[in-house]
């Protein structure tokens, strides 16, 4: 696809065509997604570096799925240190004490945003998501992966039940210009992806957990009781 013409037409049809792409898996893992709202159970969403704006996405939302617990460490984000945050997701052992601390139970989803999927963190995430019994979903780009380097004991699409391809060629950015290539495309596709996800969950089942905005008449009363549901499982709430 030729990004360089007419960008907006081009990731347009980049999200047209990764809609289509993606849309068994996507059903598979709504009905994924159904289970854990009925059984009370919690969606575990987790990235490091840039692919962190997604986990952003899926929590505390307007519209967003209230089950929703973030895996995070402050040293993942690149507003606390740009370099160290890259270097820290390469490095071995986070990702056990992350996902122990979550009391991630079986029957619960882990979901991992990685557009390389080759890192340390994310890989040994969805190694201890797979531990506890959790059904794995990765957020990234085949191509992208299959082309990197691994830097961990696998790639995070050999251990993840399902992925959701955002199929972007290596690199992330898409236009080349003379000072470099430019245009990343990762967190567009998978915010894109999520509410995918978002649409078909509440396509199954009329009654889904769902936040409000705060900004509008009776956003904080409606949202009250889900605080109150999920904040003793969910303590960034």
């Amino acid at each position: 696809m030729d990004f360089t013409t007419d960008f907006g037409a081009a990731a347009r049809e980049h999200l047209r065509l990764i809609e289509e792409h993606n849309a068994a898996t996507l059903d598979a893992v709504a009905g994924r997604l159904l289970d854990v709202v009925r059984a009370g159970r919690l969606v575990h969403t987790a990235a490091a570096g840039h692919s962190l704006a997604a986990v952003l996405e899926t929590f505390y939302r307007a519209g967003g799925l209230a089950c929703v617990r973030p895996l995070f460490h402050p040293g993942l984000l690149p507003l606390h240190g740009a370099q160290a945050s890259t270097q820290l997701e390469r490095v071995p052992g986070l990702a056990a004490t992350l996902v122990a601390q979550a009391q991630v139970r079986p029957g619960d989803v882990g979901i991992i945003f990685s557009n390389s999927g080759v890192n340390a963190f994310p890989v040994e995430l969805a190694g201890e998501f797979r531990k506890r019994e959790a059904y794995v979903v990765a957020f990234s780009s085949r191509p992208h992966m299959e082309s990197a380097p691994a830097r961990s004991f696998a790639k995070l699409g050999e251990l993840a039940d399902a992925v959701l391809d955002t199929a972007i060629p290596p690199g992330d950015a898409v236009v080349p210009t003379p000072s470099g290539t430019t245009a990343a495309l990762s967190t567009l596709c998978s915010t894109y992806l999520w509410n995918l996800l978002l649409v078909r969950l509440t396509a199954l089942a009329g009654d889904i957990p769902l936040w409000q905005s705060s900004n509008l008449p009776g956003g904080d009363a409606a949202n009250e009781g889900l605080l109150e549901q999920y904040r003793p499982r969910v303590p960034m709430l």
